[in-house]
């Protein structure tokens, strides 16, 4: 997006004088938006990137690529030092000199300074979750093995940088680990037999191609080593963390608002937060009770959500299905004029790869917004075993109901998570490409799920046959956004003492229409990410925003030109947007 300098004159004394207000003004702007470029730079490469190596290799920064996470008490006294050292610096540059662009930077850094801090010093991670570790060094393999950005021999090399640090990791867990919550060592006990398997199996196969015999050797042996370091971390966990692990995962009222306000911007309180949660989750359940009714009145609606599970393709045409909502999305939005596709270069639609079957059904690999080596971004499906049985095959494919199948487009490719990535491009602020609010990514991508099926995608001739596939698509919809509500809900109770695991997940099932299986892995989740209500917060974010924007323009109001502008403004919380396009810090909510 290009940058604008507003300017208000003051009085017509200066102008009188030959001197060029604008000018003038303009220039102390520039100079202060290059001063400000040039802090954020080095936040980024003295603080943030050094500390989170992984994130360099994601971002596509590769010297980063054989350096892995420290996670002894010492690194991470340091690393908390040096954001406290780079919080003083950031506070004292004044915002006064910045256009309105490089003041949302700064307040995007701060908030990231302000809730990494957070994590590190109130909610410590590091001293009450055992996945912490283990999860932490699987994904930083996971990143040298997604992406081709190199040949398989410059990736292994890194790899065996990285796993040669990584039985220090699980060292220094055993140090650091007290007072774990018995729901965070049971996670990581269902984890570590995965995280093993995906060593000993998976890491292998992604580099079969490597054929130099030395560096297979020393890969061998780095490789074996991480196997036999998190099965000992395993063993560990197993007779000495559980038996003692009675902390408690809540983190509280008030560094729960406090992550709300670093991370979103979020100034609502809970309680109210609660409110819109419950009429949210109200209305999508009354309209799907209704909608179900309509499909068939003599069923529940939890029996009409069975049946919708039935209306799925058929396994060997799934990647088919997907390919063909494509077409019929892209079309939409082009006719509708829903928001402008700056490319016509497609997601390559593929079978998720081997070792990362176990963790997706579909997903979106985008590559990182400084990476040029490997650009090609990836729609992974993941299809069912050809070994399955044929009712764990059928009950896999329900996941791929004709509802959920548009809403998983819509929500990863069209519009959603590709076509931000597509967008990424115009954005022009190294803070905006590598730091961002949930509520703005996935907020986006759950808005867009709702607002195409307003805007008529999903009706009869516009991605579906007939008027009883236009109401099972829309089900799917309500059943996502029902899930979004529960976590919402779940997400701020459980955190404040007032649901129990149990009792939550029993919510998930009875108030969110999901399946018991889909309320233990969500109840799970929320334990250890608080503030997952991001996704309908953000939708709800998004139409107030939209909503307010078009009652200022009136008959000038464009819902492309909306959603272009709120794409181009990058990944800050709603209230750095509203702001922007807006002009003033009314509510978000």
């Amino acid at each position: 997006m290009t940058k604008s300098h507003v300017v208000r004159f003051a009085g017509a004394a200066l102008l009188a004088t030959g001197v060029s207000l604008s000018g003038s003004i303009s220039h102390a702007a520039d100079s202060g938006n290059a001063a400000w470029n040039t802090l954020a730079d080095q936040y980024f490469d003295s603080v943030y990137f050094p500390y989170q190596p992984t994130n360099g290799t994601l971002a596509g920064f590769h010297q980063y690529d054989a350096q892995l996470e420290r996670y002894d008490r010492n690194s991470i006294a340091k690393q908390a030092a040096a954001l406290h050292a780079f919080e003083r610096r950031v506070s004292a540059f004044p915002k006064d000199g910045l256009d309105e662009w490089s003041a949302g930077d700064r307040q995007l850094v701060l908030n990231n300074i302000h809730s990494t801090l957070l994590t590190l010093e109130t909610i410590k991670p590091w001293e009450k979750n055992p996945d912490f570790y283990s999860t932490g060094i699987t994904g930083s393999a996971f990143t040298l093995m997604e992406r081709e950005f190199a040949p398989p021999e410059d990736r292994l090399r890194s790899l065996i940088a990285r796993e040669r640090q990584m039985p220090a990791a699980l060292n220094a867990a055993r140090a650091n680990l007290h007072d774990c919550p018995r729901i965070y060592t049971e996670i990581a006990l269902e984890q570590l037999p995965g995280d093993i398997d995906f060593f000993r199996n998976d890491v292998p196969a992604a580099f079969s191609e490597v054929k130099d015999q030395k560096l297979l050797s020393e890969f061998k042996q780095s490789n074996v080593a991480v196997i036999d370091a998190l099965s000992s971390y395993e063993s560990w966990i197993k007779s000495d963390v559980l038996p003692r692990s009675n902390g408690d995962f809540r983190i509280g009222r008030d560094t729960f608002a406090l992550k709300l306000l670093y991370d979103e911007m979020v100034t609502t309180p809970l309680d109210q937060l609660l409110q819109i949660g419950y009429a949210d989750l109200h209305k999508n359940r009354a309209a799907f009770d209704t909608l179900a009714h309509e499909v068939d009145p003599t069923k529940t609606p939890q029996q009409v959500l069975l049946m919708l599970g039935e209306d799925h393709p058929v396994p060997g045409q799934l990647l088919a299905s997907f390919r063909d909502t494509f077409n019929g999305l892209i079309e939409f939005i082009r006719t509708k004029h829903i928001v402008t596709i700056p490319s016509d270069v497609r997601p390559t639609l593929e079978e998720t790869p081997p070792f990362m079957r176990a963790t997706t059904q579909a997903s979106m690999d985008t590559p990182g917004p400084f990476e040029t080596n490997s650009t090609t971004a990836y729609f992974n499906v993941t299809l069912p075993g050809k070994s399955w049985s044929a009712e764990r095959t059928g009950n896999y494919m329900h996941a791929f109901n004709r509802g959920t199948l548009v809403s998983t487009s819509v929500h990863e490719a069209y519009p959603g998570h590709y076509v931000q990535f597509l967008v990424l491009p115009e954005v022009h602020s190294k803070a905006r490409k590598l730091l961002g609010a949930n509520t703005d990514v996935e907020g986006w991508a759950h808005y867009c799920e709702q607002m195409m099926l307003d805007e008529g995608y999903g009706q009869p001739g516009a991605g579906a046959k007939d008027a009883r596939e236009a109401k099972l698509i829309r089900l799917g919809q309500l059943q996502d956004a029902l899930l979004r509500d529960a976590r919402f809900i779940v997400g701020i109770q459980m955190h404040t003492g007032n649901m129990t695991l149990d009792q939550a997940r029993s919510f998930f099932v009875n108030e969110g229409y999901q399946s018991r299986e889909i309320a233990d892995v969500e109840t799970k989740r929320g334990t250890a990410d608080p503030t997952y209500l991001y996704y309908t917060l953000g939708k709800l974010e998004i139409l107030k925003l939209r909503a307010d924007v078009e009652k200022k323009e009136g008959n000038n109001f464009s819902l492309q030109n909306f959603h272009d502008e709120f794409l181009r403004q990058g990944f800050p919380p709603i209230a750095i947007i509203r702001r922007a396009m807006l002009g003033d810090n009314s509510p978000a909510l």
